[in-house]
């Protein structure tokens, strides 16, 4: 049985042009067949570098629309979902606490002092008054920024999440 050998026969080997990593290492090879660590070739050309790369200037040039609203209607789907359930979690096991809380009230194995929780939650009230600024802390100003024009300069995506993330939380 004989294998064909394009080294053997003389024959170039096929290069591929349009994926221009792969190009590059064909071309280093000149004939001669070198493994491709793939491995590697995903750690430089990460998918999400094109997408979200602040370089580009049009949010056209990260991808088709349909690809960036997929993208952000899948992930949105996902995290509405994922929210949905936590929430419903989170609130049987506050509701149920506090169930648990007034019934070992009821039950006078524990004991309320009423007056002093009316007490502490005036302190807590009037320190709160005290306290009270009109002006946004410098950290939250610059995030509120950062999403600002993450939003913007991926609109599309963005929309897409939106419609994703409403609709997770529905289903």
């Amino acid at each position: 049985m004989e294998t064909s050998d394009p080294q053997a026969s003389g024959a170039q080997p096929s290069r591929v042009a349009s994926q221009e990593p792969l190009a590059e290492a064909s071309a280093s090879s000149q004939g001669h067949f070198d493994i491709v660590d793939l491995a590697e070739l995903a750690e430089k050309q990460r998918w999400w570098h094109k997408l979200f790369d602040n370089e580009s200037e049009l949010s056209t040039e990260k991808g088709s629309m349909a690809t960036q609203l997929l993208i952000g209607g899948v992930t949105g789907w996902c995290t509405g979902f994922i929210f949905q359930k936590v929430g419903r979690l989170a609130a049987t096991a506050v509701g149920g606490g506090f169930f648990l809380l007034q019934l070992a009230n009821h039950a006078e194995y524990i004991k309320i002092d009423w007056q002093q929780v009316e007490r502490d939650m005036k302190k807590a009230k009037e320190h709160l008054k005290s306290q009270r600024s009109t002006h946004i802390p410098m950290e939250v100003k610059s995030k509120a920024e950062e999403i600002a024009l993450f939003v913007k300069s991926n609109i599309l995506m963005a929309g897409g999440f939106l419609g994703g993330f409403l609709l997770g939380m529905s289903s």
